[in-house]
């Protein structure tokens, strides 16, 4: 009787142990879910949740202050995630405090990561959204790093492929052999330092007749910066302008006079054609110049008759005194 007595203890004892390891895990479980502590929610969207689901850690600089509660689907872009969070973190988390979906190490599960915006804003109460931000998702990341390794790929036998062709280049091996390279590398080096040296010398002469020239030095600077100048250049232009415009009218009336010629020459009008054309005209020209001649003959020998006629020969006598 003692013996089942002392086994009904040792069973009762190793139940009630057995019941509180049980209240122990329950309480530790539902610790880690906020279920004894006093709570409220905060809300929180994405465009993709990136395998979140509900239990998931909630962080705020690295501490553990909540579990994700729901995950509701608002439509084909927009997600929303509900956060219990603890009610004694209501005086550190505040409207502005960045989410973002993080990885607890790098194949752990997911979790939420709370950034504080630390712009002073109000605090967030009962049922505000936070704002989110989207991180780079690990299996892009995976699929940008195959892309880069395939294109190192690509680039490692190109340089592959390259470096076997200049080994095989005699002319290459040729040209860095020359012994003489150097030496004309030197030269050309020479020679560009003086072309740059002239080209400075060049450029400092140019800066000078600029300054020049805006101090309104020499007769670039007058012609350009002398407002006398420009106006008399312009009214000689403008005179010259006038007599142009005059040579052209008297060219005109040069070559209306010409055709006027012209077409007397031909249609046998004026004094120019009978000149010109006019055989008859040039005949009797011929025949008065002839008779003229005649003329000045016979009055030059009548003039010798009366020198030695009695009447005239005083005053021819007078008049070689008075020559003389």
């Amino acid at each position: 009787m003692a013996k089942q007595t002392f086994n009904n203890i040792k069973l009762g004892l190793f139940i009630l142990a057995g019941l509180l390891l049980l209240i122990i895990g329950l309480y530790l479980i539902g610790r880690d879910s906020n279920l004894f502590g006093r709570n409220y929610t905060l809300h929180v969207q994405f465009a993709h949740v990136q395998g979140l689901t509900p239990g998931n850690n909630v962080r705020y600089a690295g501490i553990q202050v909540g579990t994700v509660k729901k995950i509701k689907i608002l439509n084909d872009t927009l997600i929303d995630v509900s956060m219990l969070i603890e009610k004694r973190m209501q005086q550190f988390i505040r409207i502005n405090d960045q989410v973002i979906i993080s990885t607890d190490g790098l194949m752990g599960n997911k979790m939420l990561q709370i950034t504080a915006a630390k712009d002073g804003s109000a605090f967030a109460k009962e049922g505000d959204v936070l704002r989110s931000k989207t991180m780079l998702n690990i299996d892009e990341m995976l699929v940008v790093l195959n892309k880069s390794n395939q294109n190192i790929a690509v680039i490692s036998e190109e340089l592959k492929a390259a470096v076997i062709r200049l080994n095989n280049s005699e002319a290459l091996w040729n040209l860095l052999n020359n012994k003489l390279l150097p030496q004309q590398l030197l030269a050309s080096t020479a020679n560009i330092r003086a072309a740059t040296a002239k080209a400075n010398l060049l450029a400092n002469d140019l800066h000078t007749i600029i300054a020049d020239v805006k101090a309104s030095k020499g007769s670039m600077g007058q012609l350009l910066r002398d407002t006398a100048i420009a106006y008399h250049l312009t009214t000689a232009i403008d005179k010259i302008k006038t007599v142009g415009d005059e040579a052209d009218s008297l060219a005109n009336e040069l070559n209306a006079l010409t055709h006027s010629v012209q077409n007397d020459v031909n249609n046998g009008k004026g004094t120019i054609h009978a000149l010109l054309k006019d055989s008859s005209l040039v005949k009797k020209l011929n025949n008065s110049l002839q008779n003229i001649e005649k003329g000045t003959e016979g009055f030059n020998q009548n003039m010798e008759a009366l020198k030695s006629n009695f009447l005239f020969r005083g005053y021819f006598k007078r008049l070689e005194k008075k020559k003389k």
